[in-house]
């Protein structure tokens, strides 16, 4: 099960110099945080988890296997990209390959790295992006309407039902809406269906300059405030400050961080953040050869949860002997909360919870 998110943002905002301290850090961290290539622009991060190597102590297991995430760094957008203008339809269509959407903004100023638009404003560049995917997907649902009526005219019920669920969405991008504040209770699968480009969640991520790395400045309050209203999630880093902590030995980077008022690193949240944006939660398996985290969408059962790991899993699925996180802490493992009565024997239709850690029993 892949995710991914798509940096995106206008050029010059420090997306490709965030992409690349991404990959760096990540391919400079030790064996348990992997890194691989799959294309140039393209990097598959670890997940960070605190809680992996509380596991792992007590399980006593050999090594840790974190879940991952994957970042595709999307060529620079600019004014006209719906209608062609620069990489325009290369860009929209690697948008349409993502399931989530992580906007960089520029909240520095600094006069020797120019503005495409020749001024920093942050809220401008976010409507300019916006507006570009908002045309298009304009453009790609007009396109279906007069099919879907005749076919509509003929009694076809799949095509009426269809016309009907395009047509709010249409009419929220004459608006100025984008799909996702439209989507009709209950439709969201439906919508998703469509690949629209702005059905998928935003995160904003507002690149300031070094000095309010640990706070923000005026320019990312405004982004936070957008943000709010849209229902939509941000986070503040420094761009300048990631590319150093890149170049850092593992053991002097927390310590880097410390002095800058930072507890982590921005691209740790980002990739957490980005991870809540997709609604997904892990579910650990912990064992003396491994401890694994697993990613699954919020709301999975527990045999979609066992056919993460394997296909057999789900289709032999009988139960699953489950042991919140806090539990398997409290009780120094599985033994312990075996005792104790905190370990549980699941069916099919429980709902997997954030931090469980699992042992699926199947027969194929």
């Amino acid at each position: 099960m892949g995710f991914n998110c798509g940096i995106v943002g206008l050029p010059n905002v420090g997306k490709s110099t965030l992409f690349n301290a991404l990959t760096a850090t990540v391919a400079a961290q030790a064996a348990n945080y992997p890194f691989c290539t799959i294309e140039p622009n393209t990097g598959r991060v670890a997940v960070p988890d605190k809680r992996m190597q509380a596991l792992a102590e007590i399980g006593k297991s050999q090594k840790l296997v974190p879940t991952s995430l994957e970042f595709v760094d999307i060529a620079g957008l600019v004014r006209g990209a719906s209608k062609g203008e620069g990489l325009g339809n290369q860009f929209l269509a690697n948008i349409r390959e993502v399931d989530a959407i992580v906007h960089v903004l520029r909240c520095f100023e600094d006069d020797d790295v120019t503005h495409v638009e020749g001024s920093v404003d942050p809220i401008r560049d976010a409507e300019t992006v916006e507006t570009e995917l908002m045309l298009a997907d304009l453009e790609s649902l007009t396109k279906r309407v007069p099919l879907l009526q005749k076919k509509a005219k003929s009694n076809d019920k799949q095509a009426a039902a269809e016309l009907e669920l395009i047509e709010p969405l249409i009419k929220a991008l004459e608006d100025g809406k984008p799909v996702r504040a439209a989507i009709p209770k209950g439709e969201e699968e439906a919508v998703k269906r469509l690949n629209l480009l702005t059905s998928k969640p935003v995160l904003y991520v507002c690149n300031v300059e070094e000095a309010a790395a640990a706070t923000g400045n005026a320019q990312s309050a405004r982004v936070a405030e957008m943000a709010a209203t849209q229902g939509a999630a941000y986070v503040i880093i420094s761009a300048a400050i990631e590319a150093e902590v890149s170049q850092l030995p593992e053991e002097d980077r927390a310590g880097f961080l410390a002095d800058l008022g930072l507890e982590d690193s921005g691209l740790d949240r980002i990739i957490r953040a980005g991870y809540g944006l997709l609604g997904l939660i892990t579910y650990f398996t912990v064992g003396p050869k491994e401890t694994r985290a697993w990613t699954i969408v919020k709301g999975t059962k527990a045999p979609g949860a066992a056919g993460v790991i394997h296909g057999d899993f789900e289709r032999g699925f009988i139960a699953a002997e489950t042991i919140g996180y806090d539990d398997y802490i409290a009780n120094k493992g599985e033994a312990g909360a075996r005792e104790t009565g905190k370990l549980r024997v699941e069916g099919k239709e429980y709902i997997v919870k954030d931090g469980d850690v699992m042992l699926f029993r199947f027969n194929v």
